[in-house]
């Protein structure tokens, strides 16, 4: 380990905030990394994929690739002590910096209004649950019919907003990281209540194998790729959120120690999410393959009739919705704090106008989603609705880009060494030879295969 008095951040900036400590930022980031792709788009890519084959590959990317780009960005944020466009900048003003901090910052911007107005569905289940509507959600077009109509979306997706940029008002330890302290462990508990729940129901087991077991014969090329995306979404990858979050980190706690507590984490419930889910699916239908594979009709049509068709079905419910609400919620905030650094840092504002005008960007912006599938239906951007195409334009171009460009910025700007010094000063950096061939190589052609296969897929020329 390097000498922590040779070796010192490059910038520590006046009067930054930080975490409390590792457990502030372990959860934090976790909270950010545990969002919806966890529990609704990790289980149907499982399914869709291969089931225990797509797990194995998904882990072992996890430990490689996944690994690498959370320390390199987390590393990346503590030494500059920047959001993103700052912590690019900070090593020079040329036209690759200016656009490598720009596409980072710019990504949750971007994200943060159409997710809302999926945490605000979200929220609209939840509620339906506890006033006993079970029934109700699991009929035929119930769900159709609910984001077509655009005054009760809106109605959530504001609620939900409201709760995101309340907590981002209250700071780094009185908002972000208190929700988080008290979120995550509530989240981990409600996870493993419904995976028991439905792992226990009749027929269930033939889900848990199919999930669990690896099957060579189901394995494909695409089973690779799809664990590559699923890496993104899974991870904060790409977003400026671990760099952001990385800048609040003091300079004593162990980079490489909370990283890896982050990816277990982050792994844990996404395991946990597919056995909720799959089984379930299981039990309910025999795992019919159509089913499986339904995306976000899964989480919002499916698993409301498997609910409705078991016993204590409401009850199961309101854990569900309630645990996948604290998730989409604690990712927003991670969202929005990656944001709202970006204007405090490059425009000089203080938190207040910076938390005032993300939540302006964020109802704007979500406000077009929302209208996109009831007033605006008919309205479509190469064949999308509005909300599909934000997610397409920032996870499936922006977010490989900007990936790409944190490679180049460590390797070529910035050097190994640099950012090998900035880790071992609080670190053993055990994984150092792991982290050196990806962030050269792995890494790298990853993004771009992620990159080329989603655009082609986009516009008809590959089947995903």
């Amino acid at each position: 380990m390097a000498d922590k008095k040779n070796v010192q951040p490059l910038y520590q900036g006046p009067g930054r905030s930080t975490f409390s400590g590792r457990l502030g930022f372990v959860l934090s980031a976790a909270g950010s990394a545990v969002g919806l792709g966890n529990i609704w788009r990790f289980p149907y890519l499982a399914a869709k994929y291969g089931g225990g084959i797509f797990l194995l590959v998904y882990l072992i990317l996890m430990l490689t690739f996944g690994y690498t780009m959370i320390m390199a960005e987390t590393a990346l944020g503590r030494m500059t002590k920047k959001s993103p466009v700052g912590a690019y900048q900070h090593f020079g003003k040329t036209g690759f910096l200016k656009f490598g901090g720009w596409i980072n910052a710019i990504i949750p911007i971007l994200i943060v209004p159409y997710y809302s107005v999926i945490g605000g569905w979200v929220l609209k289940y939840l509620f339906e649950y506890v006033i006993g509507n079970t029934q109700a959600v699991a009929a035929d077009g119930y769900f159709g019919g609910f984001i077509t109509q655009a005054a009760p979306v809106e109605l959530f997706f504001v609620l939900f907003s409201l709760a995101n940029i309340v907590t981002i008002y209250m700071g780094v330890q009185n908002g972000i990281e208190r929700v988080s302290k008290a979120m995550m462990p509530l989240l981990v508990i409600l996870a493993i209540f419904v995976a028991a729940y439905s792992v226990t129901r009749p027929g269930a087991m033939e889900g848990v194998k199919y999930f669990l077991v690896p099957n060579f014969e189901h394995f494909s090329w695409m089973t690779v790729v799809s664990a590559m995306g699923q890496m993104f979404y899974s991870l904060s990858i790409a977003m400026g959120i671990l760099v952001t979050f990385g800048s609040y980190m003091k300079n004593e706690l162990d980079v490489e120690k909370s990283t890896t507590q982050v990816e277990i984490f982050d792994t844990g419930i996404a395991i946990l999410a597919g056995l909720m889910i799959i089984p379930a699916v299981f039990a309910f239908n025999g795992g019919d393959p159509n089913t499986l594979k339904a995306g976000p009709s899964l989480m919002f049509i499916t698993l409301p009739q498997v609910f409705a068709s078991m016993g204590l079905g409401r009850l199961g419910g309101i854990m569900f919705f309630l645990l996948v609400l604290f998730a989409a919620l604690t990712s927003a905030i991670a969202l929005t704090e990656s944001a709202v650094s970006t204007f405090e840092d490059e425009l000089g504002w203080d938190r207040k106008k910076a938390s005032i005008m993300m939540g302006v960007v964020i109802i704007g912006l979500g406000t077009l989603s929302t209208f996109g599938y009831s007033i605006w239906s008919s309205f479509t951007i190469i064949g999308m609705q509005i909300l599909d195409f934000f997610d397409f334009l920032t996870n499936s171009v922006m977010m490989p880009i900007a990936a790409f460009c944190n490679c180049v910025l460590i390797v070529k700007v910035i050097t190994l060494v640099r950012l090998d010094a900035e880790i071992e000063q609080s670190s053993e950096f055990k994984r150092k030879p792991i982290f050196h061939i990806c962030i050269r190589y792995v890494a790298p052609l990853f993004t771009a295969i992620i990159l080329a296969s989603s655009v082609a897929s986009a516009f008809g020329l590959l089947t995903l």
